[in-house]
């Protein structure tokens, strides 16, 4: 029998089981919250340990994640999560809560198809800048203008790191990966993706950035995304210690807007987002009816009409074809 390690998962698919060491094991199943204890942190762990590498930022975002929900007291049978592709997209594995684990890019159409089924949920879509930014960057587009309630984290490492280090939609102009061996300063072709301008153009109407390094604040901005009552939108700096570490970069730039920001001023917030990406906090926000609600009003508005057009002829058909 081979010892060669990539062989393994043809052992594997040959009905051979794989050895122990080799093989993710499962954490204890999270007991059922009791009624009238409050809920902890550790209410949402899941099943499976996460298996990002040590160092990973998306380990913060996950610990700010649980600890939002504990704060808000949401029951995990109340909360679901959608995710696209990626490292980051794992991430509905590692808690207690509904998941669904989508395709590539994906992730919105179906928290959005979620939400609307089950308007009552609490919906939270999570990925990284490839997922969102590439093959999702349509669904990027049109989640912002159509205003769900839902929340979208984004954990930005600008670098594809499942695949081993290719040039994401965010990575900086000259970033040398192996997708992009010769680049250099002023020898790429790819200008960044700017997420939060992209956000705020779209339609969003809470758009924040946050900081993997910084789980206090991180954890506050993830409470007010879940509590706002339209599309929430935040970005989050998650330094990939693998093929991207930008952590002491980060450690040495990273700071917040500055206190006499007005986020309900549109322009303001687009030269904030344009000026510097790693300033952090709230940029934009605005309420105005969400998506939810818009459709609501379609149908009532429909009802009272009556049967018409098209579905009015159809009846006809219908009922004349079995007369």
């Amino acid at each position: 029998m081979s010892t060669n390690p990539a062989a393994k998962p043809a052992l594997a698919s040959a009905g051979h089981a794989l050895p122990e060491a080799d093989m993710v094991k499962p954490v204890a199943r999270p007991a059922i919250p009791m009624a009238g204890v409050p809920l902890a942190a550790k209410d949402y762990k899941g099943t499976l340990p996460p298996v990002w590498c040590p160092g990973c930022g998306d380990f913060a975002v996950l610990a700010a994640m649980q600890k939002a929900l504990a704060d808000l007291q949401l029951a995990p049978h109340d909360v679901t999560f959608v995710s696209g592709i990626g490292c980051s997209s794992r991430f509905p594995h590692f808690m207690n809560a509904y998941g669904f684990h989508a395709v590539h890019g994906r992730s919105l159409p179906v928290a959005v198809g979620v939400k609307l089924a089950m308007p009552e949920r609490t919906v939270i879509a999570v990925g990284g800048d490839g997922d969102g930014m590439a093959i999702g960057a349509g669904h990027f587009v049109h989640t912002a203008r159509r205003n769900p309630k839902i929340a979208y984290v984004m954990m930005d490492n600008e670098i594809y790191g499942l695949t081993k280090g290719q040039a994401s939609p965010t990575s900086a102009i000259g970033l040398k990966t192996k997708s992009t061996p010769f680049a250099g300063e002023g020898k790429s072709a790819d200008q960044p993706i700017n997420p939060l301008a992209l956000a705020i153009i779209s339609g969003a109407t809470w758009v924040a950035r946050g900081y993997s390094g910084k789980v206090k604040e991180l954890t506050e901005l993830i409470k007010q995304a879940i509590n706002h009552d339209g599309y929430a939108f935040l970005q989050v700096i998650s330094p990939c210690v693998t093929f991207h570490d930008i952590y002491e970069a980060a450690k040495a730039n990273q700071r917040q807007l500055e206190p006499t920001h007005d986020a309900k001023d549109k322009f303001a917030a687009m030269k904030a987002a344009m000026t510097d990406h790693w300033v952090t906090g709230v940029f934009y926000e605005e309420h105005r009816q969400h998506f939810g609600a818009a459709l609501d009003a379609q149908k009532k508005d429909a009802t009272a009409k009556g049967v018409t057009g098209l579905a009015a002829l159809s009846q006809k058909l219908a009922a004349t074809s079995t007369a």
